[in-house]
C-alpha cells in the first residue's frame, strides 16, 4: 500500500555539512567543492534511478551543472553557520512505475518550488528494497532578475510614535530583520506536506489505484494508536539475530492490537457511511410521490414479518434475522435513527477506550523503564565507585576494562535524574506493584475491545439483514410497475 513520508531538512555549514558534498552523494557523482577544496566522489554509489536538476526562470543556465549550481551557493554564503540548503525527502508510491515517480515528482517540485524562485536538484534512489524515495534539494537564497543570487533577509528601521528612527546608546539606529522570502515560515512546511499527499492521491487516483495518503498524522485524523515501545540498543541487536527479547515482545502484542483497533475503526466508519447513504435516499424517496418502498419507520416490525415469511422456508439467512432482531429488540432500536445513534455511542466507545488503553500502556512503559534503569543503577553502582576511587593514573585502565558497566549506569543515573526530579527514592517494588496493576487494567479494556469488535459484527448483521430487506422491497416493486405497464 502506499505510505505518507516527507521529511525536511536545512544543510548548515555550522554543523559540518556542505551543499556540495549533499549534493555529490545523492546524485552519486564526483564534485569538487571550490570554498573548502574538498573533492567528493560518490561514483560507486549504486541505487541511482534518475537525478534531474529544475530550474526558474531568472536563473543562469549554467546551473543546470549541479557542481556550477551548488558551488555558487557555497560562494555567496560567506558565514561559517550559513544556512546552504534546505532538503525535502519523500517516499515514492511503489504502485507508480518509475515514469509516473519521476512524473510526480517533477510536478510536485516545478508547482511548490521553482514557480516561486528556487533552483531544485532532484535524486530518485531505489535499491529495488521495496523503498523508492527522492531527494529534493532546495536553494535558500533568492534570485534577482539579473540572475544573480539576492540577500536572505533586509534590515528595516523600528521607528518611534512621531515616525522618527530610534537611536541607540552606540549611536546606531534600532532595526529588525525582514525576510526577503516566505520560505523559511513555520506554515510553508505544512503547506508542502499537504501539498505532497495531494498530488500523490491524484496520480494514484489517475492510474486506479484506490490507496490513498494522508500528511497528517494519526493522531490529527482522529486515528488512536498504541505507540511502540523504545528497544534499545541491546534488544534491537538481538532482534536484528532472530532472537526475541521482552521489549521487541510487547512491541509484537502492540502492533497486533493496533491492526484490530485499525480494523475496529474502518469498519465503524463504512457503518456510518452507510447509515448515512440510507438517509439520503430515504430523502430522495420521500420527495419521489411514486416510490412503491414501505416506510423503514419500525425496524422491528420489519425484521419481525421477515422472519414470519422465512420460518417455513429452508432459509440459511433465518438465523441471521433472527440475530439482528433480538439485537434491536434488546437495545430498543426500532428506526434508522437511532441504529445510527448506537453506531455512534459504539465509534465513541471505540474512541474512549482507545485513549484508556493507549494512556495505560504508556504508564507500564514508564514505570518498566524506571525499574530497569534503577535495577542497573544498582547493579553498576558499586563499580562506579570504584572507578572514582581509583588513582587518576590507573583510572582509564579501569574505565577499558569495565566499560560497559560505567556506561550503562551513567545512562542509568541519566535516567532516573531526569524522570524521578527532586526524589531520590528507587520505589522498586512500588514500581512493580503498580505495573501489575497497570497490565490487569489494559488486559480489561483490551477485553473491552474485543467486545466492541463483536457489537461491530453484530451491527453489519444488522445491516446486511436491511439490505437484503431493501432489495427485496426493490424486486417487488418493479415487478409490481411492469405488471402494470402489461
Amino acid at each position: 500500500m502506499a505510505i505518507y513520508h516527507l521529511c525536511i531538512k536545512i544543510i548548515s555549514r555550522g554543523k559540518g555539512k556542505s551543499a556540495v558534498a549533499a549534493s555529490a552523494y545523492r546524485s552519486g557523482e564526483k564534485i569538487k567543492n571550490e570554498y573548502d577544496g574538498i573533492v567528493h566522489d560518490f561514483t560507486r554509489k549504486g541505487g541511482i534511478a534518475h537525478t534531474e536538476i529544475l530550474l526558474p526562470q531568472n536563473a543562469p543556465q549554467e546551473f543546470v551543472n549541479r557542481s556550477i549550481l551548488w558551488n555558487s551557493v557555497e560562494k555567496i554564503e560567506k558565514s561559517k553557520n550559513s544556512q546552504l540548503a534546505r532538503e525535502i525527502e519523500v517516499a515514492l508510491p511503489k504502485e507508480l512505475d518509475r515514469e509516473k515517480q519521476i512524473n510526480l515528482v517533477r510536478e510536485y517540485v516545478k508547482e511548490n518550488f521553482v514557480k516561486v524562485g528556487m533552483c531544485a536538484d532532484i535524486a530518485l534512489h531505489d535499491k529495488n528494497d521495496g523503498n523508492p524515495h527522492c531527494h529534493i534539494l532546495l536553494t535558500m537564497r533568492p534570485l534577482n532578475e539579473d540572475t544573480t543570487w539576492g540577500a536572505k533577509s533586509k534590515k528595516e528601521y523600528i521607528l518611534d510614535e512621531n515616525g522618527e528612527k530610534v537611536k541607540l546608546k552606540n549611536g546606531n539606529y534600532k532595526t529588525r530583520k525582514i525576510n526577503t522570502t516566505d520560505w523559511n515560515e513555520q506554515d510553508k512546511a505544512e503547506e508542502w506536506r499537504k501539498a505532497w499527499a495531494d498530488i500523490t492521491n491524484k496520480y494514484l487516483e489517475e492510474n486506479s489505484i484506490q490507496d490513498k495518503v494522508d500528511h497528517r498524522s494519526y493522531q490529527r485524523q482522529g486515528i488512536e494508536q498504541i505507540p511502540t515501545i523504545h528497544l534499545g540498543v541491546s534488544s534491537t541487536q538481538m532482534e536484528k539475530r532472530g532472537i526475541a527479547t521482552d521489549r521487541g515482545n510487547i512491541n509484537r502484542e502492540i502492533k497486533h492490537q493496533n491492526m484490530i483497533l485499525r480494523e475496529i475503526s474502518r469498519r465503524i466508519k463504512a457503518l456510518l457511511n452507510w447509515i448515512r447513504g440510507i438517509g439520503k435516499e430515504e430523502k430522495r424517496e420521500h420527495e419521489n410521490t411514486k416510490s412503491t418502498l414501505p416506510p423503514k419507520e419500525n425496524l422491528l416490525s420489519v425484521l419481525e414479518n421477515l422472519i414470519r415469511k422465512n420460518t417455513d422456508k429452508n432459509n440459511t439467512d433465518l438465523e441471521k434475522y433472527i440475530g439482528s432482531y433480538q439485537l434491536l429488540k434488546e437495545k430498543n432500536i426500532t428506526s434508522i435513527n437511532q441504529l445510527k445513534e448506537s453506531i455512534t455511542n459504539l465509534r465513541d466507545k471505540n474512541y474512549k477506550t482507545t485513549r484508556a488503553l493507549k494512556d495505560t500502556e504508556k504508564k507500564i512503559d514508564e514505570k518498566t523503564q524506571l525499574i530497569d534503569q534503577s535495577e542497573k543503577y544498582l547493579k553498576y553502582k558499586d563499580t562506579y565507585k570504584a572507578y572514582i576511587k581509583t588513582k587518576k593514573s590507573k583510572q582509564e585502565d579501569f574505565y577499558n576494562e569495565h566499560t560497559a558497566e560505567l556506561i550503562l549506569f551513567e545512562s542509568a543515573k541519566k535516567h532516573l535524574k531526569e524522570h524521578l526530579g527532586e526524589s531520590k527514592t528507587l520505589a522498586i517494588s512500588k514500581w512493580k506493584s503498580e505495573v501489575s496493576t497497570l497490565k490487569k487494567e489494559k488486559k480489561s479494556l483490551y477485553s473491552q475491545i474485543l467486545e466492541i469488535r463483536e457489537e461491530v459484527e453484530q451491527a453489519e448483521k444488522v445491516k446486511t439483514c436491511i439490505e437484503q430487506l431493501e432489495g427485496h422491497e426493490k424486486r417487488l416493486s418493479q415487478v409490481k410497475r411492469n405488471e402494470l405497464d402489461l
